[in-house]
């Protein structure tokens, strides 16, 4: 199909590169099998819109989202039943699951599954048998699908993100010393009205070594603060940024400018009501109501508690036809491009937006739900150092 853009009341647009790089063998087997249409070329490319408030107005009303984790059994039985193995990876973050193939999953265990990415954020299926339509039927099924302005798609389905290093690699030179793909810290659309919730990878091609991906635990990032620091960035509000500039039309000389929106620096998940710290080196830009320098300490000093704790992380090694899904809302998220590009990675990746992110400072951490705390996590008052009862 012809390229236009996502929204057809953007006017003022430029007309996407064309692309000439050529699948590797088992990402083009896969779409070929799925009845993608690769005639035109592949990815489709959106126009790519100009301006600032053409972008706004593409998701500028707020709308209700009904969590599917928050409507589930907490027993997760028929998922977890239908299993052949369930295995966490880690003891905060991190479970991959055997023997079952998304495409098949009924209504209820998709919604037990929502669940269980609300409280592991992050879940995992090996040898999956995924078409990019099946992959995008369960992102729909979440809730409202993220179509974005100007990334590349699979052709003829919005929402189906395409992940391709190389063709990245086509538009900003990679290196050792500046890693490709998305080698840093993020998480993504955090500027959105209302920031994504759960995102599905599915890698249909993978280097031979390398290429993993780290996921850390926004719960656990919020656990390593003391009680007397949280108190100081509960209910705060912070500016969240987009990956991606524009113009802003009534003053284009002035430069590229991103999409910005304010959001908690502590959200609470809908489906588990747990306290999560919220930021990300790459997009989060300032905490409202400080001055820079302010702002500047206390975000690269939670950026660094979320970056530099390895027991709240979990590195995964990819292997064919495997699925991750996150949750955006609880997470940060960090692609090694170790493999350097010499060998091929491809796959698609499906976002589901969430509610519009929110604090409540009754709220407990997860390990306060959980009966885990020990004593170095309870409140201390005063200088005496004694424990508030």
């Amino acid at each position: 199909m012809a390229p236009a853009p996502i929204d057809e009341r953007i006017k003022d647009f430029a007309e996407p590169r064309k692309d000439t790089l050529g699948l590797p063998e088992p990402a083009l087997l896969r779409l070929k099998k799925a009845g993608i249409d690769l005639s035109n070329g592949y990815p489709y490319r959106p126009s790519r819109p100009l301006y600032l408030d053409d972008v706004y107005r593409i998701r500028s009303k707020e709308w209700k989202h009904d969590d599917a984790g928050a409507r589930a059994d907490k027993s997760k039985s028929a998922l977890l039943s239908a299993a052949t193995k369930v295995t966490d990876l880690t003891a905060h973050i991190g479970t991959e699951i055997e023997g079952l193939q998304l495409k098949d999953l009924t209504d209820q265990q998709k919604d037990e599954l929502a669940l269980l990415i609300a409280e592991r954020s992050v879940v995992f299926f090996r040898n999956q048998d995924l078409s990019p339509q099946q992959q995008l039927a369960l992102g729909k099924y979440y809730g409202e699908v993220e179509v974005h302005p100007q990334v590349a798609q699979v052709p003829g389905n919005p929402g189906v993100t395409v992940i391709w290093p190389d063709l990245q690699a086509t538009e900003r030179h990679a290196n050792f010393r500046n890693p490709g793909g998305a080698s840093r810290w993020h998480t993504d659309l955090v500027h959105e009205l209302q920031p994504a919730g759960i995102t599905h990878l599915h890698n249909d091609t993978i280097p031979p070594v390398g290429g993993d991906t780290l996921w850390a635990s926004g719960y656990s990032a919020y656990e390593k603060l003391s009680p007397d620091f949280r108190k100081i960035i509960d209910g705060k509000l912070a500016v969240y940024r987009s990956a991606h500039p524009y113009l802003d039309r009534e003053h284009p000389e002035a430069g590229p400018k991103f999409i910005e929106r304010v959001h908690p620096l502590v959200r609470v998940h809908p489906a588990t009501g747990w306290k999560a710290l919220w930021v990300n080196r790459a997009m989060t830009d300032r905490i409202v109501g400080l001055d820079k320098a302010e702002s500047d300490v206390i975000l690269n000093y939670l950026y660094d508690v979320y970056e530099k704790n390895v027991d709240i992380q979990v590195r995964f090694k990819w292997t064919l036809n495997t699925s991750a899904l996150w949750d955006n809302r609880i997470t940060i998220h960090n692609a090694s491009w170790d493999y350097g590009g010499k060998h091929p990675r491809h796959g698609t990746r499906v976002t589901t937006l969430g509610e519009k992110p929110y604090f409540d400072a009754s709220a407990p951490t997860r390990r306060e739900a959980l009966g885990l705390l020990d004593e170095s996590e309870k409140q201390v008052d005063g200088p005496a150092g004694l424990l508030v009862p």
